[in-house]
């Protein structure tokens, strides 16, 4: 069924978060420990300090959590009428290192919206900024808005009663109430970072000693409803499918599901580990095309596995391509990583 109104009419819409997120030295290890990334720069100042860093080194997917927070307002007063939203792509552009004390604004819009299959196809783009007005991350989240059979009746008032207070449950009605707010906070235009372009990356792999087609070496993460509880904390990722078996089986899922953004995350660490620091990823793109099924008896895992797609020697850089499977399932239809290397 499709959304009883136009949301291609909001794209555009753009609005400053109204305040900044200050990065902690002890977030930083939480998340990193919630996405199982245990290089030392994520924990150790020393270790960050011999990679020539200002302060322990958030992961790549990190901005995820300032990012839910800013895009809250998005999807609960102005994206309304879907049901379920399901998030289907991701890509990150690393601009400068995200590191202990940076203060995190972002500008939020909604980049685009496309119709496939039925659904409506949202973009929504954030820009991050530090307190020294440069652009350090750029993140484009795509999700799917999900109306009609496909979800069970009565899933609103299902979530209401397992969600934690505080938390709102966006009303399945029309966007014509945010009319007035297209024009809210008209943001600038802060210059990009160049420090991930230009800083010399001190990786354990030489770039000499790659060739196309080379493997990584694969790596086998485990991950138990405790790990998913956590997540969800961590990340401030509410949505119950992710821990509750009753709400998962009201929006069509088998059982209860990893988030795409914790296995998002897993697989930006099994690239940064193996390359050794954290700062030479560039950029990080996935398509999600399945889900990691977590039973409650059972311990689920996921492989990834990668291989190099290509090799720029002119700016020693090279394109990853990286494979993740849980039970025998592709769980990204498309991944890649780009990276910097010494």
């Amino acid at each position: 069924m499709e959304a009883t109104f136009d949301v291609a009419a909001l794209v555009g819409h753009h609005y400053r978060a109204d305040d900044y997120y200050e990065v902690g030295r002890e977030k930083i290890r939480e998340y990193a420990r919630a996405v199982q990334d245990f290089h030392p720069a994520h924990w150790s100042e020393d270790a960050a300090d011999g990679l020539e860093y200002a302060g322990l080194v958030a992961p790549t997917t990190f901005v995820s959590i300032p990012a839910m927070l800013a895009n809250r307002k998005l999807f609960e007063t102005v994206i309304t009428g879907y049901d379920v939203y399901v998030q289907t792509d991701q890509v990150f552009e690393m601009y400068k290192p995200v590191v202990t004390g940076d203060r995190l604004v972002s500008d939020v819009e909604l980049a685009s919206v496309r119709r496939i299959a039925g659904n409506d196809l949202l973009t929504i783009k954030n820009t991050f900024t530090d307190q020294s007005g440069e652009v350090v991350q750029v993140m484009y989240t795509t999700v799917a808005g999900i109306t009609g059979e496909s979800v069970a009746a009565g899933i609103s008032d299902a979530i209401e009663r397992v969600v934690m207070h505080g938390i709102e449950v966006p009303a399945r009605t029309t966007a014509a109430a945010t009319d007035t707010q297209i024009a809210t906070n008209p943001t600038t235009n802060p210059s990009l970072s160049e420090v991930s372009r230009t800083r010399v990356p001190h990786t354990a792999i030489r770039f000499e000693d790659l060739t196309v087609g080379d493997e990584l070496p694969p790596r086998i993460t485990q991950l138990t409803r405790g790990d998913l509880v956590n997540y969800a904390g961590v990340a401030g990722d509410a949505n119950p499918i992710h821990w509750h078996d009753d709400v998962a089986t009201l929006t069509g899922l088998p059982d209860v599901i990893a988030h795409g953004m914790l296995t998002m995350g897993l697989g930006a660490g099994f690239v940064t580990g193996w390359l050794g620091d954290p700062g030479a990823l560039t950029r990080y793109g996935v398509r999600l095309s399945n889900y990691t099924v977590i039973d409650a008896r059972s311990v689920g895992s996921v492989e990834f596995t990668g291989r190099i797609k290509s090799l720029d020697p002119e700016t020693k850089t090279a394109v990853i391509v990286i494979v993740a499977k849980s039970a025998g399932r592709k769980v990204f239809g498309l991944a890649t990583a780009n990276v910097r290397l010494a």
